[in-house]
């Protein structure tokens, strides 16, 4: 049963990278994603496909799913919805926002203001929501798969720590190769049109249970505790030569989804256990949005992801 839902996943990366060339990464993230049940945040320049990234593997899991531009106007009840008043029944009734889905796509996610911000963060927090007095719950599975743009790009703001730290994984876009943009100009519309859904809600039910199935040794926990405490200044195993450097380290959120998503990619390389391999492929995604980096690091170019690295290996 495994190996049949393993190729059913590989046939929808399969199918995703007909129509998205050149950004391997970013589907396999946005599957361990809806697998794993965590939020993914994808950076990157405009133009690279992000968005048809996530649509298409939305329309080929079967999942519900919705888009918002964030824009510096929106408000929290644009996401969320609010409440009406009405003049029939004399009461106030509910009308829900395009958050009630199973994939959010929060499209250019630091483009929009701090009350937004809070109101998504309840939402990845508890997969609920809050309109006037009332709580609903959310639809299962709830993913936010957020864009941004650069940082440094013109009318963005920098995400709150609190909201970085509830994505399981940051994932870089960079510019295709040369043949892979080639395939992009030949690419027609009606290829997205012939799309049909590979797997069904009951079968993402079921690799969540086998990837929970997947055996970590201790000897693994152990070390994935290591990586996350060394991130931390005030840690024994720090290393001393980034003194200076990391303001703050990781939150034991790092470990819970370096566990989950090494399981992940056990399943995807068809074994029943994780190795280190596992852990250390992912740790810059992982960890690299979660280290603080002080200013003086910043002006000296140092990158959060290869510190993030250089302090794995150096654990091995």
């Amino acid at each position: 049963m495994s190996s049949d839902l393993r190729n059913k996943v590989q046939s929808v990366l399969n199918e995703a990278k007909k129509l998205v060339f050149g950004q391997d990464q970013m589907l396999e993230a946005i599957m361990s994603a809806l697998i794993c049940e965590g939020h993914l945040l994808i950076e990157g320049m405009p133009g690279l496909g992000k968005t048809l990234s996530v649509s298409t593997m939305s329309k080929l899991c079967d999942l519900n799913f919705q888009r918002v531009q964030f824009t510096p106007d929106l408000l929290p009840s644009d996401l969320i919805g609010t409440m009406i008043f009405s003049q029939k029944t004399e009461e106030f009734k509910t009308k829900t926002g395009p958050i009630f889905t199973q994939i959010l796509l929060a499209d250019e996610i630091n483009r929009s203001p701090a009350k937004v911000q809070s109101a998504l963060l309840e939402a990845m927090a508890e997969k609920q929501v809050t309109i006037g007095e009332n709580t609903h719950k959310l639809p299962s599975p709830f993913v936010v798969l957020a864009t941004q743009n650069p940082i440094e790009q013109e009318g963005t703001y920098q995400l709150p720590e609190a909201q970085l730290d509830r994505f399981m994984m940051k994932v870089g876009v960079d510019y295709p190769s040369f043949e892979a943009e080639k395939s992009i100009l030949t690419l027609g519309k009606s290829v997205f049109a012939k799309l049909e859904p590979i797997l069904a809600q009951d079968n993402l039910i079921e690799l969540q249970n086998i990837v929970e199935k997947i055996y970590l040794d201790e000897k693994i926990i152990d070390l994935i505790t290591r990586i996350v405490h060394a991130t931390r200044p005030t840690s024994s195993y720090f290393p001393k030569e980034f003194n200076g450097a990391i303001l703050a380290g990781a939150s034991p959120r790092a470990g819970i989804w370096l566990y989950k998503i090494s399981k992940f990619k056990a399943f995807m390389e068809g074994r029943d256990y994780v190795n280190p391999e596992d852990v250390l492929s992912i740790i810059p995604e992982v960890l690299g949005h979660r280290i603080i980096l002080s200013y003086e690091a910043i002006v000296d170019k140092m990158d959060a992801k290869k510190i993030s690295v250089q302090i794995a290996n150096s654990l091995i």
